[in-house]
């Protein structure tokens, strides 16, 4: 009885524990974000959002997504496809280097760019003598993005895909479909959730990453400046409002991406209960 009794107790003391938690840690550094951004007004909050820096960052930040986030659903599609359905030698190494980027520092990624990439790199006096540039340039922001975000949709299918099998597309391919035929009506239909969430969480780490891209930007103002490394730069010049401001976008950025992330889950475990059953 006394067993019996203490159950609510403890369940309601897990639950008081979890929601204090995420007051300290999440709602509270998301309300002084935006009311430290807000602190002097709209018309601040505006002027700090759309003055020239800023809206090269924010475009800077749009373009190595446009451009990371497809690269990574291409990549993804492909490795989880292969891994999924076909046996091959190096099968599990391949899967070792897909997860890497998960235990190798972001800032370490960036480093190793700029050895093989910067002027004193491997490949630094080959690039500069056809006046290439990628260290301290866009392309270098684009592969230390593309670095760090490429295991997300990978990640995310590879489990999906070996859960469904081999059947559904060995039946397309028996009656006559062709491969793409087989992908674009089979297998795509599949895995569209899967694949939604997968790229959702990449576009969310292609805006905010900070580590690898702050090595390989050469922080120019107006030029190789994302969003996170503006934020940088505002901040340590104590002008607040302005990091603030723009970090509110990039809260917004995960606010959605949260939202977005709930209904996927919510869908694709309604299609995979539908299927069940």
């Amino acid at each position: 009885m006394h067993r019996e009794n203490s159950r609510p107790a403890a369940r309601y003391g897990l639950i008081a524990v979890a929601v204090l938690f995420l007051a300290l840690f999440l709602v509270l550094p998301l309300a002084a974000v935006f009311g430290e951004a807000l602190s002097k007004g709209a018309t601040a909050f505006g002027s700090a959002v759309t003055e020239p820096d800023a809206l090269a960052a924010i475009r800077l930040t749009l373009l190595v997504a446009g451009i990371s986030v497809p690269l990574n659903i291409v990549f993804g599609i492909a490795a989880a496809w292969a891994i999924a359905k076909f046996d091959f030698p190096g099968k599990s190494l391949l899967i070792s280097f897909i997860d890497l980027p998960f235990s190798v520092s972001p800032v370490v990624a960036g480093l190793i760019y700029v050895l093989l990439f910067g002027a004193q790199g491997w490949l630094g006096p080959w690039l500069r003598a056809h006046d290439i540039e990628i260290i301290f340039a866009v392309p270098g922001i684009l592969l230390a993005t593309i670095f760090v975000t490429f295991p997300f949709v990978a990640r995310e299918l590879i489990p999906l895909m070996s859960e469904q099998g081999r059947d559904d597309e060995e039946a397309s391919l028996s009656l006559g479909a062709s491969g793409f035929q087989t992908f674009w009506r089979v297998t795509l239909p599949n895995i569209r959730w899967g694949l939604l969430y997968g790229v959702l969480l990449c576009n969310a780490r292609a805006m905010g990453e900070f580590g690898a891209v702050s090595v390989v930007s050469g922080h120019l103002r107006g030029i190789t400046n994302t969003m996170p490394l503006h934020v940088e730069i505002l901040y340590n010049e104590y002008n607040f409002v302005a990091a603030f401001a723009v970090a509110s976008l990039l809260a917004l950025l995960a606010l959605v991406t949260l939202v977005l992330k709930s209904i996927v889950e919510w869908r694709f475990d309604y299609h995979r209960g539908g299927a069940g059953h």
